[in-house]
């Protein structure tokens, strides 16, 4: 059937939905105190990156394309800012109607839009001119526009002085947040009372003794949010490592896209500062008293682990026997490591004992985001000046983390790693790793293939699922992804050495997805059973979804667990009826990536980077991964069972984009809590 413009979701529309589901844990009075603030922190923060990300996209596809098409950009912007008006609203009710006083009831006074207590004011003076004020950079504004630039997303002050000819000056005082905490915090203990401050109120109510023979008449905060991308061109001229770096200089001056400020200040001085910062294009948003809420995570509240989600430990037993090299495990058997359930040690264990195995010859890794202290970066540096010949391919148009790819990518030259950076009109978001052993006489590899980057921080906060292996056509195959990475000639199928057993974007991905989806058509339309279940962070791709449009009206069986950004619109008549979408929130990010199609009742299960967006099959070299272990598949599967029978954290979003709450008729099933324990049992 021909598919309508209203079988497609909205993606920012979409997107924010998923974000006002981040905002409603912040409303549950179930969610432990401390990680309800921790809520409105991640909110805040994909708010900031959804204005420096995507509101650009959309101002230029409004100036580009409004004229020669029948999708009016201008109302869809405005949709979507009123969109974020509502839940910032609804987020500033959270916190003034529910989070200040339940923090209140333990002694805690986080003082928002209130005047600072006299008891404490004192001590509030001395930590103002003892840390503070030495890292304060006001400017005076003058007549004409300035040259002076706010940076992307920094805190400021706009400070209204009324001289002695009552003359009305304008200052703009920066809020040193990056330098000097967001939070202060005095224990009053007359009282037992904990009070904490935001800094912007502790230099609003000392900047009176900076300006002597000036009226303080008023002051109000401000930020400015900033184009985030880079201006790469699909050809790099010289040193792509040097382009970037001169870039990532520019970012945080680059066009502004929303000027966020405090209500209340008088429009003929909004007016005055628009002008004077060339703020002519930006959204003008009025927002809240105090800004950068994501903040709100670094709150200094004492005893906060009582307030916080109780700690559940990585179970830790996935290596029955430590004494034994794990090369020698995997040439037995597959291992597979469930992160955060399960611990990160394997990992870590496959590139330490490559670095200092003598029989290890060649490591191969892809780096997308790395911690910031990286201890995989480590072992290869380690490892080349052991001798052996490391390269690494290193993504250096990671957003926002450029810097840190950047940083390491220098380090590990120096030590002799080879290293191959990103390729041209592509970002490599694979996360692989191979590692060649001499053995008999003989190479054999191992291979490493993961959902998510290879980072010891965010594998204690994502679910992802990282497959540990010798499967001779998988590392074979890796074997041809990073020869392509080294010399940029793509393998012909012609050549008899192709993809066979991964799937990679832009080589086969969607081509054995649209086959495997035809497949289940197919048996569905002969009477048999026929179901697929996909679990992945976001869902755009129109020929994707067109596809299991068409799987639905044969009668395929369609569950999906998206995050994120869902385009496909389940439930409707004639076209989705046979599809249902769940989205689960909760203490961890669900980030794996897992695909299981019912084939006759051999299950064939995909796991691997790829999410189904545009840019994921056509801008992106991805990889998924077959599991061929018998063990494992089944393991995966309960998993995704236990997910999809949540009705704690979990929702559908149904044929309106609404998301809604599973009805608990019987016993509660949270299913991250049951997968904790499943491990826990298991371990």
């Amino acid at each position: 059937m021909p598919f309508q413009e209203n079988h497609f979701f909205n993606r920012d529309a979409s997107w924010l939905g998923f974000n006002h589901r981040v905002l409603q844990e912040a409303a549950d009075k179930s969610v432990p105190l401390i990680e309800r603030f921790n809520f409105l922190s991640i909110y805040s923060s994909n708010l900031d990156e959804f204005y420096r990300v995507r509101i650009p996209t959309l101002l230029s596809l409004q100036k580009l394309i409004s004229s020669t098409t029948s999708v009016d950009y201008t109302e869809r912007l405005k949709n979507l800012q009123d969109t974020v008006y509502a839940q910032m609203q609804e987020l500033g009710a959270i916190l003034t109607d529910s989070l200040l006083p339940e923090l209140k009831k333990h002694h805690i006074h986080l003082l928002y839009n209130e005047p600072i207590p006299e008891i404490i004011k004192q001590e509030i003076r001395a930590y103002f001119f003892l840390q503070i004020v030495g890292y304060l950079q006001p400017v005076m504004l003058g007549k004409s526009k300035s040259s002076f630039l706010v940076e992307n997303n920094k805190l400021q002050i706009l400070l209204v002085l009324v001289d002695a000819n009552e003359q009305e000056k304008l200052v703009i005082v920066n809020i040193p947040s990056d330098v000097v905490p967001r939070f202060f915090a005095v224990d009053e203990k007359a009282s037992g009372t904990q009070y904490i401050l935001f800094l912007d109120d502790i230099i609003k109510e000392n900047l009176q003794y900076l300006y002597i023979g000036y009226q303080v008449k008023a002051t109000y905060s401000f930020k400015i949010t900033r184009d985030a991308s880079l201006d790469l061109h699909d050809e790099f001229v010289g040193n792509i490592a040097e382009t970037i770096g001169n870039q990532l200089q520019k970012r945080e001056t680059g066009l502004a896209t929303r000027f966020l400020y405090q209500p209340g200040i008088p429009l003929r001085i909004l007016y005055k500062v628009k002008t004077y910062l060339n703020l002519t294009n930006a959204n003008v948003v009025a927002g809240g008293n105090y800004h950068n809420l994501k903040d709100l995570r670094s709150l200094p509240i004492k005893h906060k682990q009582a307030l916080s989600y109780p700690v559940w430990a990585p179970s830790a037993k996935q290596l029955k026997n430590d004494e034994q090299s794990i090369f020698s495990l995997l040439a037995e058997k597959d291992l597979m490591v469930h992160t955060p359930y399960q611990s990160y040690y394997p990992v870590t264990r496959f590139f330490s004992e490559a670095m200092i195995d003598e029989s290890v010859t060649e490591i191969y890794v892809t780096i997308y985001r790395v911690a910031a202290d990286s201890m995989l970066v480590n072992s290869l540096i380690a490892a080349a000046r052991n001798g052996k010949s490391v390269t690494v391919f290193v993504e250096l148009k990671a957003r926002f983390d450029e810097a840190n790819n950047l940083k390491w990518a220098a380090r590990m030259k120096e030590a002799g790693v080879k290293i191959i950076y990103s390729i041209p009109g592509l970002k490599v978001h694979a996360k692989v790793a191979l590692v060649k052993r001499k053995e008999n006489g003989r190479t054999r590899s191992y291979g490493l293939l993961s959902t998510g980057n290879f980072n010891e921080n965010t594998a204690l906060l994502y679910t992802d699922h990282i497959l540990l292996t010798a499967a001779p056509g998988i590392v074979r195959e890796l074997e041809l992804l990073f020869l392509f990475f080294g010399f940029r000639k793509q393998p012909e199928k012609s050549a008899g050495a192709y993809f066979d057993h991964l799937l990679l974007a832009r080589f086969n991905m969607q081509e054995k997805f649209l086959q495997m989806i035809g497949d289940e058509i197919d048996a569905a339309r002969e009477g048999k059973e026929a179901s697929i279940t996909i679990k992945i962070n976001s869902l755009e791709d129109p020929v994707l979804i067109k596809k299991l449009y068409e799987a639905s009206q044969a009668g395929v069986q369609i569950q999906l667990m998206v995050r994120s950004i869902c385009c496909l619109v389940p439930g409707l008549s004639g076209v989705s009826e046979n599809i249902n979408v769940t989205r689960i929130v909760d203490r961890f990010l669900e980030h794996g990536r897992v695909f299981v199609f019912h084939n006759s009742g051999k299950p064939k299960v995909f796991m691997g980077s790829a999410d189904w967006m545009n840019r994921s099959m056509y801008h992106r070299i991805e990889v998924c991964f077959p599991v061929y272990d018998e063990a494992i598949k089944n393991e995966l599967i309960a998993l995704l069972a236990i997910q999809l029978a949540d009705n704690v954290k979990a929702v559908t979003i149904n044929e309106n984009m609404q998301q809604v709450r599973k009805m608990n008729g019987g016993e509660p099933i949270r299913s991250q809590e049951k997968i904790y324990h499943y491990f826990l049992q298991k371990s």
